[in-house]
């Protein structure tokens, strides 16, 4: 049996995404001044759009009107996907990022920024930009080498559908 109230929100929460056809990727309950703000972040492979998260947020707002997984005090329901900058924490959000440049903290204490090209079983198939002129380079990334992943946003790149476009 879990323990903490983000265990127990998870268990009684979860099947609800899912049925929606979304994975439940985080819970948090924060307190703002006297208010408690339970943040419900979710996510799939296709994304999710505002139609997906306004349904799943009602039904999760009628689960937990039904039960006192939240207790007595007031609270705010805010259900979200993980933003531009979401950190890669499980194989599918590897996945997810495929063509996303991320930067990589190693957990020999280095850092590298590059390209997932592809995520398999085992680790990631990288692009390292080139620097200064040099071409990138390919590298090979095993999962357990990562200590931390999050992807970047990027404002200058551009899309390899408009570069096809421009080159014929």
């Amino acid at each position: 049996m879990s323990t903490t109230q983000s265990e127990r929100l998870r268990e009684l929460l979860e099947p609800l995404v899912s049925s929606q056809g979304l994975d439940l990727e985080e819970i948090a309950v924060d307190s703002v001044g006297r208010k408690r703000v339970l943040r419900v972040v979710v996510d799939s492979d296709t994304g999710a759009d505002l139609d997906q998260i306004a349904d799943v947020s009602r039904a999760l707002s009628a689960k937990l009107d039904e039960t006192d997984a939240m207790g007595e005090a007031e609270y705010t329901l805010e259900v979200g996907t993980p933003g531009a900058e979401r950190p890669l924490k499980e194989h599918r959000h590897y996945v997810r990022a495929v063509d996303r440049l991320v930067k990589f903290q190693l957990a020999d204490g280095g850092e590298l920024v590059a390209r997932i090209l592809q995520a398999d079983d085992e680790g990631l198939d990288l692009e390292v930009p080139g620097v200064k002129g040099r071409k990138a380079t390919s590298r090979r990334l095993v999962f357990s080498d990562i200590e931390k992943a999050r992807v970047q946003v990027e404002f200058n790149r551009k899309d390899s559908k408009n570069e096809m476009e421009e080159e014929a």
